[in-house]
């Protein structure tokens, strides 16, 4: 009942704090400068990216008052801030349903729709996998610790840590995929799909995603396990010199059931916080990935929704992620609960 109570003032405390951190936010870019009506006025005036700045802001003041403000009115600046936060949270579908500023006659939605399906498998591909490896091996490295093993890994662990993510990038495409010709010519150099992707077999089709996908997502893993294999190594060796598994020791029981029975279940916690970054790891995305690879996914949208000032789109993923995100925080309470049923939130509750 203790917990039944919890999860749902956690639920309760979604909507507000959705609220107030799209208000904050829906807030702040009003006062951006580079908004819609200025790059409605360059356009008018034919200004382009190669144009000067000084040029570009005496076009500007050339054009006539009645075209400011009807651009001001098409956009609702004449309109109170609190209407044009409305609009934007029940007409719009928090932005979800506004033309987009930089991309011609598509919806923030249609434009989310098309990149989701390619993160969603980059994402959560890269994310689960890093688990699988992580926690294997830092349960390996807490059995070992001291050994030349632990040393051996640790090493390789923090060097893939260390390494920035488009140097990662740029090795795994100089070693697989032909860039140098001393070197394997095995996977694509980026996209998502081939060519011949559409004349392509269900199964082949699969198997082209898959052969695309391998170098970014080895990229994303090598790049995010560091912290999860050293938290599990630490936090499996913390259970390792606890009291009762001196008491399973003591009463006969061998150091593997000391382990694997008791050990390695409680350790588990502090992994299981981290499950709730599912929920949000479609929109986080990698940018620098995604721009190594030339991969068309969530990461770059956001780069081109900030660069292009495409505020429908911004502001949309920013809604979709901020919901997914707090989901994702019950989520991992959740998690911890299923890991260690003992686990009590009444200090939390309260």
């Amino acid at each position: 009942m203790e917990r039944l109570e919890y999860f749902l003032r956690r639920m309760l405390l979604i909507p507000p704090t959705l609220l107030g951190i799209t208000l904050l936010c829906f807030a702040l870019i009003q006062f951006v400068p580079g908004g819609p009506v200025e790059q409605k006025l360059m356009q008018m005036r034919g200004m382009g990216s190669g144009e000067s700045a000084p040029l570009a802001a005496g076009a500007v003041s050339a054009v006539s008052d009645q075209q400011r403000a009807d651009l001001i009115r098409h956009f609702e600046f004449d309109q109170p801030f609190a209407l044009r936060y409305w609009h934007w949270l029940i007409r719009d579908r928090m932005g979800l349903g506004m033309e987009s500023y930089h991309f011609t006659n598509k919806t923030a939605w249609q434009l989310i729709r098309e990149r989701l399906p390619v993160s969603l498998i980059f994402g959560v591909t890269g994310f689960v996998l890093s688990y699988l490896i992580c926690i294997p091996l830092g349960i390996a490295k807490a059995v070992r610790s001291g050994s030349f093993f632990d040393a051996g890994s640790s090493l390789l662990v923090f060097t893939g840590y260390a390494l920035p993510v488009f140097a990662c990038g740029m090795v795994l495409k100089m070693l697989f995929s032909g860039t140098v010709d001393a070197f394997w010519d095995w996977l694509p150099l980026g996209g998502f799909v081939s060519d011949q992707y559409d004349h392509l077999s269900p199964l082949g089709k699969a198997a082209d995603i898959a052969r695309h996908m391998a170098l970014p997502v080895a990229c994303y893993v090598v790049g995010n396990f560091a912290v999860l294999t050293i938290l599990m190594k630490n936090s499996l060796l913390e259970q390792i010199g606890r009291d009762y598994v001196r008491t399973v020791l003591a009463k006969g029981g061998s150091l593997r059931r000391a382990i694997w029975g008791h050990a390695v279940r409680n350790a588990l916690v502090p992994i299981a916080t981290g499950i709730g970054a599912l929920m949000t790891v479609m929109f986080a995305g990698s940018v620098i990935i995604e721009q190594v690879f030339e991969i068309p996914g969530m990461g770059r949208l956001s780069l081109e929704a900030i660069v292009g000032r495409d505020y429908p789109v911004f502001m949309a993923m920013l809604a979709l992620t901020s919901v997914l995100g707090l989901l994702g925080h019950v989520l991992s309470d959740l998690a911890c609960v299923i890991v260690d049923p003992r686990i009590s939130f009444q200090r939390n509750a309260r």
